[in-house]
């Protein structure tokens, strides 16, 4: 059983949350989405296990809910080394953004969202992993993950590459 903080929309924590039953309409979980760009501008896309009840064989960054009394930086690097086995340095990374979900499409996620860019140029060993939530891992450069986003075999509740590309100079993408 996971547990997660539940939040209000000041970020003020309001109460507890038991992972899979039904949020509250104003509480609100936390959740990281965690991307690795290399030194040639690419970008670590991981394709989720053919296990996994939501999204099976769907490309994402990494990412997952931030447990209870964890901070988000501490969960970032945390799903980074559960998912693909990586363990990454808090300096070589920073947040990008916090967005709020109410809803994607018409099911009520109920979430704020803090993203993350790191920097890694190390491999990828997913026999390193702690779980075995992601099936492959490649490194893409944005041409790429554009065809995949197109395509619909990314997973659709993210919504960073879409910000990204239409608020940034770059800098991410």
């Amino acid at each position: 059983m996971e547990i997660w903080d539940l939040y209000n929309l000041d970020n003020e924590i309001i109460g507890e949350h038991i992972r899979g039953t039904e949020l509250p309409e104003n509480g609100y979980h936390l959740v990281v989405h965690i991307w690795l760009r290399n030194s040639k501008g690419q970008y670590l896309m991981t394709r989720r296990s053919p296990k996994k009840k939501t999204f099976p064989l769907k490309w994402e960054c990494v990412g997952g809910g931030v447990l209870k009394g964890e901070e988000s930086l501490a969960a970032a690097i945390r799903e980074v080394k559960e998912e693909v086995g990586v363990v990454l340095c808090p300096e070589n990374g920073r947040k990008v953004l916090t967005q709020v979900r109410d809803y994607v499409g018409d099911k009520r996620v109920n979430d704020i969202n803090d993203i993350y860019l790191f920097s890694y140029d190390g491999p990828i060993i997913l026999s390193e992993a702690l779980t075995d939530e992601v099936a492959e891992a490649k490194w893409m450069n944005r041409e790429g993950i554009m065809a995949l986003y197109q395509s619909g075999e990314m997973v659709s509740v993210i919504k960073d590459l879409s910000y990204f590309i239409e608020n940034t100079s770059g800098e991410f993408m």
